[in-house]
């Protein structure tokens, strides 16, 4: 049994004082109890962990990397992808298991407690499958073994480079698989995980409406039975352009006609979403899967979160690209885009609840949903994904309730995260994962070996 005190929760009951929670063998949480007597592991604020809902952890350590303009007159999200390509032919299963442990790392000391990995690099370059075909996958099982973070697996079907349907080219072909190849890739992949807690979850992702056929989209998310299904959607004018030029349609327009799409879809980025489509989307209970930071870096556009959640639509967060593992700055970037955007000030308040907390509750929820995660609130019964803010930083003193989150999100940055429990694995403490100077001495090797193919 795991006991935490905390000065002041945020629980499903609203903001209480002097809380005690009990967690069992299991990480799930079985007392909570205000006003009672400080004890066991004691802490000053203590909130839901997020469940980080999009991670590709091999792009990580290529951050900084592609602030540099080329010959093209206008550097792109396009531009940007064929970087991209051209490092990750460097990477070997090594590489990726210590990235991805790094990353983890990095995500559990911002207050996350869960890993949805839209998980893509499958095969050697070449595109010739490993003898294992789930080696990749296997890697990133083996790294929250390491870590403890929480983790949804992902595996992608990514088989052409277009809606034309044409060959993946360089870089791309270590994705690509066609359906009878990918349903075995998922299968083995289920195999990978089954060393891991029992919190573990896993689901599938058909790339984007461009890189998976209309004919083996539907049977590509029938793989997951009753897990999540994840998508890229919308995130660029170009693909919109495609896709409406192929398909007749579209993309949120097509997938809202064509799949029966519900509270189990997460569709990723949705910048590119007109009217009628924003409010249809929010219509399914769909999470949509919100990068703010990457979004940012790759010029996508801006995601029409108020008139979205003001439609009662569900959002959850995630760091994507890793060029900056940062919840609180995820929040804050994406309520500071809906203020450019109107040119107004708490954009995302409501007359009950404050911008920081209307947020927080929302990817909260969101988070766990498109995970598959039974988490996101502190109540009986749920798994025990917590953080805790250190009651001694100075910007948070003397805040409560709602004012204390809206300090963290919009004056404060993630070293304000103090302990973080995954599942009741109590990972982070004082501001450090556990085995901080481990993951991270086997990341600055494998970096020095990657720095001359770079």
């Amino acid at each position: 049994m795991t006991v935490i005190w905390a000065n002041q929760a945020l629980t499903t009951s609203g903001w209480e004082n002097n809380v005690l929670i009990e967690i069992d063998e299991s990480g799930r949480i079985t007392r909570v109890q205000a006003d009672s007597p400080a004890t066991g592991n004691r802490v000053g604020t203590l909130l839901p962990a997020i469940s980080n809902l999009h991670s590709h952890a091999f792009q990580r350590s290529m951050a900084g990397l592609t602030e540099r303009r080329g010959p093209d007159p206008r550097d792109t999200f396009w531009t940007w992808r064929q970087l991209m390509f051209r490092f990750l032919d460097q990477l070997t299963p090594d590489h990726v298991q210590d990235i991805a442990a790094f990353v983890q790392m990095e995500m559990l000391e911002a207050g996350y407690a869960n890993n949805t990995e839209f998980h893509y690099l499958h095969h050697q370059p070449g595109g010739v499958p490993y003898d294992n075909i789930a080696e990749m996958a296997e890697r990133i099982a083996a790294a929250a073994d390491i870590t403890g973070i929480g983790l949804t697996l992902l595996p992608v079907h990514y088989q052409f480079g277009g809606c034309d349907k044409r060959p993946l080219g360089a870089g791309q072909i270590r994705f690509g698989n066609d359906p009878e190849r990918f349903a075995k890739l998922y299968e083995e992949s289920k195999k990978a995980l089954k060393s891991l807690p029992s919190d573990t979850r896993m689901g599938v992702a058909p790339h984007s409406l461009r890189a998976v056929g209309r004919e083996d989209l539907i049977t590509t998310t029938r793989l997951s039975k009753d897990g999540p299904v994840h998508m890229h959607l919308a995130e660029q004018v170009a693909e919109v352009e495609e896709v409406e030029a192929s398909w007749g349609k579209r993309p949120v327009e097509w997938l809202l006609e064509n799949a029966d799409v519900d509270e189990n879809w997460c569709l990723i980025h949705c910048t590119q979403m007109q009217e009628h489509e924003t409010l249809g989307l929010a219509k399914t209970g769909a999470v949509a899967g919100l990068c703010p930071i990457t979004e940012s870096s790759l010029g996508d556009g801006i995601f029409d979160g108020v008139r979205y959640l003001n439609a009662g639509g569900t959002i959850g967060v995630g760091s994507d690209s890793n060029i900056r593992i940062a919840l609180s700055e995820e929040l804050r970037t994406l309520e500071y885009s809906q203020r450019l955007r109107d040119k107004s000030r708490a954009a995302l308040a409501t007359p009950e609840k404050s911008t920081a907390r209307r947020l927080f509750d929302a990817v909260a929820k969101g988070g766990a949903q498109a995970a598959g995660r039974d988490a996101g609130r502190i109540e009986v019964g749920a798994l025990a994904d917590l953080m805790a803010l250190d009651g001694a930083a100075v910007d948070l003193i003397g805040r409560t309730g709602d004012t204390i989150l809206d300090t963290y999100v919009f004056a404060g940055d993630d070293r304000m995260v103090r302990d973080v429990w995954s599942a009741g694995r109590h990972v982070v403490t004082e501001g450090r994962h556990i085995a901080h100077d481990t993951i991270t001495g086997r990341y600055r090797k494998m970096m020095e070996q990657l720095k001359e193919a770079v």
